[in-house]
């Protein structure tokens, strides 16, 4: 069962939409893979890590995470307090017309540098969440999978004196920066009482072979590729375009402001992912 969509006022402009028409040239009567970015999820109320006005932030690394007790409690002190306004975002226009375009046969799948899990709300069934997903959390020990839900619900448990700061905070991995986390106690497996970790990749970390060869699969099996709302700096993303640039297949490319890949597409749109997206499907549908 889907989410409600949160809704988006916005229109586009005219330039915007003769970009929009010189895309759906280049897309119609394609199979599209689309890979998709933060800027996807902004309209959700989910801040982007690189977007115009974002804040300068340095994310705990894997070897941090791993290293040091501190670190691990930091983190998830911040991250039980991000977690329920997190959790609580919905999908927006711009995923649910990328569900209707899957729907329609126009999008083949979709790959995500996201983990908000926001693409399967809206609908969408291929989803690749090439970073994961935060409402898994996996034992490093022994492999446990357990529900986010559940591990918060330990967490609200066991730290009770734990405050919620303001709304602002919150981070694009659902994780609040917090001072004091000295008496926090860290949830563990229950299996094996091995170290616990939301089901993400961090930063210092390695995306799964197996995630990134479905990811490829999907621009293999797409004659077109769609990016919205990244701006290409994660080297995977950069990966999947070279793919796609070497099988010459037409780039569209929509996110406000400059992405690494602007000179090699075929067209690069300069506005939202909400209401762009929304216009793309309309048009191709028509």
């Amino acid at each position: 069962m889907t989410h409600p969509v949160t809704p988006t006022a916005a229109t586009i402009s005219p330039l915007v939409s003769d970009q929009v028409d010189a895309a759906v040239a280049l897309l119609r009567d394609r199979r599209i893979a689309v890979l998709t970015g933060a800027g996807v999820s902004t309209d959700s109320g989910i801040p982007d890590y690189r977007g115009e006005g974002a804040p300068v932030r340095t994310p705990m690394t894997f070897q941090q995470f791993l290293a040091d007790l501190d670190y691990r409690k930091r983190y998830w002190a911040g991250s039980q307090l991000g977690w329920e306004r997190f959790d609580a975002a919905r999908p927006n226009e711009g995923h649910r017309a990328l569900y209707d375009l899957e729907l329609a046969g126009h999008v083949n799948g979709v790959i995500t540098q996201n983990v908000d899990g926001l693409h399967l709300r809206a609908g969408s069934r291929r989803v690749v969440d090439l970073h994961g997903t935060m409402d898994r959390v996996r034992c490093l020990r022994c492999g446990q999978l357990y529900a986010r839900t559940d591990i918060s619900l330990r967490i609200a448990q066991s730290n009770p004196w734990l405050a919620e700061p303001d709304a602002s905070a919150l981070g694009p991995d659902g994780d609040v920066e917090i001072r004091d986390v000295g008496r926090f106690v860290i949830p563990e497996c229950t299996v094996c009482e091995g170290t616990l970790k939301p089901d993400i990749v961090f930063f210092g970390e390695f995306i799964p072979k197996e995630k990134f060869s479905e990811a490829s699969a999907l621009v293999s099996s797409a004659n077109a590729l769609v990016v919205a709302g990244s701006s290409l700096v994660v080297n995977s993303g950069i990966r999947l375009l070279e793919q796609a640039i070497r099988r010459k297949l037409p780039i569209v490319i929509i996110n406000r402001g400059v992405t690494k890949g602007d000179s090699r597409a075929s067209v690069k749109i300069d506005a939202g992912t909400s209401e762009t997206l929304t216009e793309l499907r309309q048009r191709l549908e028509s």
